[in-house]
């Protein structure tokens, strides 16, 4: 049986402007992060760290709002 390209579905997923809000947000940290950093390794931490700090800012403000 072959396929019939009238019959294919496609599906569009678009995310608007909070996919471009986070990716900036991410560079914004990763150049932070890796002005800090001292060698390879610190590179690689660097990458690492600008990866996760949003739950370290997540992880700040429920500390401050005691939950």
């Amino acid at each position: 049986m072959a396929n019939n390209p009238s019959n294919v579905k496609v599906k569009v997923v678009e995310r608007g402007p909070t996919g471009w809000i986070f990716f900036t947000a991410w560079v914004g940290a990763l150049v932070y992060f890796v002005q800090n950093s001292v060698g390879f390794g610190g590179f690689l931490l660097a990458i690492l760290k600008s990866a996760v700090w949003p739950a370290y800012v997540l992880h700040a403000v429920l500390k401050l709002l005691n939950l």
